[in-house]
């Protein structure tokens, strides 16, 4: 069993943007409820993430991990990508 001090937080998020190096950002959404309306809002959120092999393209979706500060608004690393884009596959 995982302890609760170690567990790092897990997103699933659409990379928007490659267009910096060895960096992505990866657009999150989520589902939360309206606390007096009782309906479901989707709410975005983008983080900067890791990719130090730049192997992620606009498209992709992928899974970050939460880790240690790797500069000013990196806080996440791209742990792996789930899904190519149609646009990237067709690249190759």
């Amino acid at each position: 069993m995982m302890e609760a001090r170690n567990a790092r937080k897990v997103r699933k998020g659409v990379v928007v943007s490659d267009k910096m190096d060895k960096t992505v950002v990866v657009k999150v959404q989520s589902l939360k409820l309206h606390p007096r309306y009782q309906k479901f809002i989707k709410s975005t959120k983008s983080f900067k993430a890791h990719d130090e092999n730049n192997e992620c393209k606009v498209g992709d979706t992928v899974e970050i991990v939460e880790t240690r500060p790797i500069s000013k608004d990196k806080r996440w690393r791209v742990s792996k990508v789930l899904q190519h884009s149609i646009e990237a596959a067709a690249e190759e």
